[in-house]
């Protein structure tokens, strides 16, 4: 089977966007030493860094079944009653955007974490430099074992004082995918954010039902991020989805950034959009605030 027939909607829209060119971009070793990511390609010179003033953050070990999930938290400083928000990261690893996300979220008075759940492989997906070597790995991450990972780390946000009687979950990418399905999945869940998130899955036994399909079982509401130049989820799907969940009655919005495409929030790449970025941030923390995750 072929790459492009194993790729999923997100990874199409990840590696079909229009070249950019080389000016104004880190060259790969300072990329690699600020600790981003070099499958998604050239990493922007004018990246958005957010530093710890405040804030507590750091590693931390979740405790899943008889093993360890590493994670990344930032929480502000000396505040044990903050909200929970987790942070499902892309295809990409735990790498720099996703832990200055935690820390933007931290600045916002929120506990955020970032589970590294693909951690099993025994592979540090940060350290990988195609695509195509990433998607065999994220592919077979089991809905059931990513679910239950999400779970563990909501158990654990709470023992370290975290107040899940507020919880929220933001992704990106296939992390935007996750925030769908954890919406159908979780009874305690307030609010999600879903970057664009997958709305229909390729087949594989280890995902049963992708967010459409789930639409019926939507337990909480969801704010759907989306770009109108996204070559791997189309428009289409996305009102396909919408409509799915106005038939259950389901609690949803959506915007879409006509011209932006995938990853038009990942400061760190070519296809960041610094307008669309922006105010779907905007979005996200008032769609938090308007469902009590954040005050």
């Amino acid at each position: 089977m072929s790459f492009e027939i194993t790729m999923t909607s997100d990874v199409v829209g990840l590696t079909k966007i229009a070249p950019v060119s080389r000016r104004g971009f880190m060259s790969a070793t300072a990329a690699v030493a600020a600790g981003y990511t070099l499958a998604a390609g050239p990493v922007r010179a004018e990246i958005i860094t957010t530093d710890t003033g405040g804030l507590q953050a750091g590693d931390a070990r979740i405790k899943v079944g008889s093993e360890e999930m590493p994670a990344y938290f930032a929480r502000p400083a000396g505040d044990t009653g903050a909200p929970v928000i987790i942070v499902a990261m892309e295809i990409f690893g735990l790498h720099e955007y996703i832990k200055d996300v935690t820390r933007r979220l931290a600045k916002l008075g929120a506990f955020a974490i970032a589970p590294d759940y693909y951690f099993r492989k025994g592979t540090d997906l940060t350290k990988i430099v195609e695509v195509k070597d990433l998607v065999p790995i994220v592919n077979a991450k089991p809905d059931a074992e990513l679910l239950s990972d999400l779970d563990a780390t909501v158990a654990w946000a709470g023992s370290q004082g975290g107040n899940i009687t507020k919880l929220g979950v933001i992704g990106f990418c296939r992390g935007g995918r996750t925030v769908w399905e954890y919406a159908a999945h979780s009874g305690t869940l307030k609010a999600g954010v879903a970057f664009y998130g997958s709305v229909v899955d390729p087949a594989n036994p280890l995902w049963p039902k992708s967010p459409l399909q789930l639409a019926p079982d939507m337990k909480a509401p969801v704010l759907g991020l989306y770009g109108g130049a996204d070559t791997g989820i189309p428009v289409a799907q996305v009102e396909q989805l919408k409509a799915a969940l106005e038939q259950n009655k389901k609690t949803a919005e959506f915007k879409i950034y006509p011209e932006a495409p995938h990853g038009f929030h990942a400061d760190y790449r070519g296809s960041y959009r610094k307008d669309a970025a922006e105010d779907a941030w905007k979005q996200a923390e008032a769609w938090f605030k308007k469902y009590g995750v954040l005050s």
